[in-house]
């Protein structure tokens, strides 16, 4: 069996680092470039690949003018060209690198809450968001999203366990800019995402040398450089590199660096006679800190606030005393893992984008290779924190029935107990009974990626008005995983925590309940899932589309696409022993490991999808469309094909129907969507409200002798997405954005067991209760106003406002989130045609905004004391830049 280490590779000397990078492109650039030049020439042109031809500097322009209709948006579209604003029929939002710094972007995901509908919950840290789209039913992770860059997905699939693609990109200068598309025409072209597509394009070199070095500074302690240099390397070639560096300290600072590393992109550029090709290169080398949900006391009326001696929006439950662990190794004996290594990637990318004309045909061919490691380390949440000896003893200890956990008989409420007699003389390693803690999963999952996916359409005006586009999307990827879950650790329920071991004597001999540091395994309340997995997966895709301008104002696209994708999977099959052979260490005497044998499915579905859009053009500044969608959504490696002993999850599917209309003057741009989105595919285990499981036909299946039905349910929303900006007067701008949803979950019969706070279990039926986690109302105001001193000084400061509304955790609709409002702000310097300051701030007035629950319990999560354990987003961070551009 391959092992993947935990170890992170030292960086790269840069030097070194430019050498290969540049040696790479050159090598697979050679043979494209030969067979190019020997086509015929053609005039072609495509806003994704920079040169100093003017005609492409100007279609640049007008890709890179993200908030005019008259802009040029690639994402989406069948031809590298693109469409205009004013032709898109479908939800798109832009954004150029200025734009993206004054978004305020905590991580890349977080970018995302620039697109109305969408609601990236970015409160973990820099990498494992979880992404919800408006109507689409999530509540973990990312399905719904994929990321790409230059036009190209950067894996197989669109979200794995412990893996969104969000994860894959780090912001920084070599972003040119971003294009985020929803549903719509999605659902055709490159994954075929049904979901939300964002597509990040890359600056290129020029004609004209041209770069910049940025030094930032943050109050918690981070310390970052920015740089990007791009021009022409020789007639009709052109180069550039560039990325970053960064060291924090962290808002909540574990002790340790809470992010830790470094990016770097270079691209290579050949200008043909009818066309261009484009390479490059990218490799990412990260550490972050992962956020695990703190302690909040929740009040009568649901509104949240501290809890004592924790800090939620400060503190960490990480801390040195809990960075280095030995765990279970899936495959045999102990492995080492850092807290330190966080949830963060080691990754490379190489990547094409090839475009030409010839004889009046356009052919496009984007590529990517990956592969690298995206391994977590990181605290995941357990049970409410309770004090120690309810903990150790159960109800058997004096203090426990003012604690909260025992009812009126004197039975334990909750299963998070060694309830041992009080007899038992447990040596706590020093801390008092009162002592409050907690116990948190560290989980380490290694996680070993490899994937190349390519993308080839040719397009033909067929005649005047109409072209016809046909496509071919292959990808293939592998997904190597070994996975250590649970591993309970007791330690206090404080800030940067301690570990608490603990052991008794008897009967001569020393019984350790825990490790020396807290870890019990599976011996006692907790679980643990130990597994080595192996995943192959391949998709196929074929798509076609028609774009007919119908008359002068009007254009139809209608498209579709048929993908099959064919998944082997090997994952082992688990016995418990006793780990170390020794009868006293308790903790490990029934740990689960691999037992040597295999379960080995296949999974193979094919499925169409379909994309119709209307727009007319009212004026040459306003239009207005209507769109129809359906698309599909493949199971993964991770959800809905392991475990399922072959009976495989149904696919999810969407219907979506939206209107919109878009309008510019010289005072306001605007652009408006009204939607209907159907979703179908979500499953649960059917019983009745006395939690007696039942057949597909509602029979109890002790009466009818046949299995308890997966059944299927689904979710129904309607909503509005408006982004707004005004100009009322030269240089004052108000960006405006609001995104209101009425979703809620459908069709579901009979009723769903699920496990309390308390690990009891309880019936629900989820029909009529909102989308879990999803903000009925939000939206975000944004004004502007730039004070120009004179012709070498201006400064333009800006303040966000923004609203998140009501959600509610779960399925279930019982814990509610609530909502919050938050306070950002900036100041932007220039000085100069070289010099930009920049003073930059977020959550100014240390709002608490939960993003997420307890994800590991079902219903009202709140215990005694009105504890809860939630994620909020981050207290208030300030930092300063200062940048030289050339």
């Amino acid at each position: 069996m391959k092992q993947t280490s935990t170890r992170h590779p030292k960086t790269h000397r840069p030097n070194t680092l430019r050498l290969t990078l540049t040696t790479a492109i050159l090598a697979a650039l050679s043979p494209m470039v030969v067979a190019a030049d020997a086509a015929p020439a053609a005039a072609a042109a495509d806003p994704q690949a920079a040169s100093p031809d003017q005609g492409k500097n100007a279609a640049n322009a007008a890709a890179k003018d993200t908030q005019s209709l008259e802009g040029i948006v690639v994402t989406g579209t069948a031809t590298a060209g693109g469409v205009k604003k004013l032709d898109a029929s479908f939800i798109i939002t832009s954004a150029n690198a200025e734009q993206i710094k004054q978004a305020n972007p905590k991580s890349t995901a977080d970018l995302l809450k620039i697109s109305p509908g969408i609601w990236p919950e970015s409160s973990g840290g820099q990498t494992g968001a979880n992404i919800e789209i408006a109507g689409f039913p999530g509540g973990g992770d990312a399905p719904f999203f994929t990321m790409m860059v230059q036009g190209t997905p950067l894996y197989g699939m669109s979200s794995l366990s412990f893996m969104d693609s969000s994860s894959l990109v780090r912001l920084d200068d070599t972003v040119d800019r971003v294009e985020i598309i929803q549903t719509g025409p999605g659902v055709l072209y490159g994954a075929g995402q049904m979901g939300a597509t964002a597509n990040f394009i890359l600056k290129q070199g020029t004609s004209e040398p041209s770069g910049s070095i940025a030094v930032t500074y943050g109050d918690e302690g981070m310390y970052r450089v920015d740089g990007f240099f791009g021009g022409k390397l020789a007639e009709g070639w052109y180069g550039s590199i560039g990325g970053f560096w960064r060291q924090s300290d962290g808002v909540r600072s574990p002790q340790f660096k809470a992010d830790d590393g470094y990016q770097l992109t270079g691209t290579l550029t050949h200008d043909l006679d009818n066309g261009s090709v484009m390479l490059w290169a990218r490799t990412l080398q990260d550490k972050n800190q992962f956020m695990v949900p703190t302690p909040l006391i929740e009040d009568a009326h649901g509104n949240f606030s501290k809890y004592p001696g924790f800090d939620a929006l400060t503190d960490t439950y990480g801390s040195r005393a809990i960075q280095n662990v030995q765990l279970i190794n899936p495959a045999g004996g102990y492995e080492s893992a850092n807290l330190a290594n966080g949830r963060g990637a080691n990754m490379n990318f190489f990547g094409g984008n090839f475009d030409t004309e010839w004889n009046g045909w356009q052919i496009s061919d984007k590529f990517v290779w990956s592969g690298g490691n995206l391994n977590t380390n990181a605290l995941f949440s357990g049970p409410n924190p309770k004090p120690l000896g309810d903990f150790v003893y159960g109800c058997n200890w004096s203090g426990a029935a003012a604690s909260g956990f025992c009812d009126s008989t004197g039975s334990i409420t909750d299963g998070n107990t060694f309830n041992l007699p009080l007899s038992t003389n447990v040596n706590t390693s020093g801390f008092p009974l009162s002592q409050s803690i907690i116990t948190q999963g560290w989980w380490f999952i290694q996680k070993d990626l490899r994937n190349l996916n390519n993308d080839f359409r040719v397009s033909k005006e067929i005649f005047d008005g109409n072209t016809l586009t046909a496509g071919v999307y292959l990808a293939h990827y592998t997904d190597d995983d070994n996975w250590s879950l649970g591993n309970p650790m007791l330690m206090t329920n404080t800030p940067n925590a301690q570990p608490i071991p603990l052991s008794y004597q008897q009967g001569g001999n020393t019984y350790y309940l825990t490790n020396p540091q807290g870890i019990y395994y599976n011996s006692g309340p907790g679980y643990s899932y130990n597994i080595v997995e192996h995943g192959t997966g391949n998709n196929k895709a074929f798509y076609l589309a028609d774009s007919w301008r119908l008359w002068d104002r009007w254009l139809l696209d209608v498209g579709s696409r048929v993908e099959n994708i064919s998944v082997n999977q090997r994952t082992c099959n688990q016995k418990n022993v006793n780990l170390d052979g020794n009868q006293y260490t308790l903790y490990d005497n029934a740990a689960q490991i691999c037992d040597g044998t295999y379960t080995t499915l296949h999974y193979d579905k094919t499925h169409p999808s379909f994309t119709a859009g209307l727009n007319y053009e009212i004026a040459d500044n306003m239009s207005a469309y209507l769109r129809v969608s359906s698309g599909g959504h493949f199971n993964d490696f991770d959800n809905g094909i392991r475990g399922s002993n072959g009976d495989f999850s149904p696919m999810q599917k969407i219907r979506n129907f939206e209107y919109g209309f878009k309008y510019q003057s010289d005072w306001a741009y605007l652009d408006i969507v009204g939607y209907h989105r159907q979703f179908t595919g979500l499953t649960y285990g059917a019983t009745d409200n006395n939690n007696v499981p039942l057949d597909c036909s509602g029979t109890p299946t002790a009466t009818s002798g046949k299995a308890q039905c997966t059944a299927i349910f689904g979710a129904d929303t309607k909503g509005v997405n408006f982004h707004g900006v005004f100009t009322p007067f030269e240089n004052f701008k108000v960006d405006t954005l609001v995104a209101y949803q009425d979703g809620h979950y459908s069709h579901q019969n009979g009723y769903a067991t699920l496990t309390d706070i308390n690990n009891k279990p309880f019936q629900v039926s989820f029909n009529g209760q909102p989308l879990q986690r999803q903000p009925k109302l939000r939206y975000f105001i944004t004004p502007s106003y730039k004070f120009v001193i004179n012709d070498d000084f201006n400064i333009m400061p800006f303040v966000t406002y923004t609203h998140v509304g009501q959600r509610y955790q779960d399925q279930t609709g019982q814990q509610p989130l609530g909502k919050y409002d938050t306070w950002d702000f900036g100041i932007v310097a220039n000085y100069g045609k070289n010099w930009q300051f920049r003073l930059q701030g977020t959550n100014l007035t240390n709002e608490i905004g939960l993003t997420e629950g307890n994800a590991r319990v079902a219903g009202v999560a709140n215990g005694p004391g009105g504890i809860l354990l939630a994620r909020s987003i981050e207290g208030r961070e300030i930092n300063l830049q200062a940048k030289y551009q050339f």
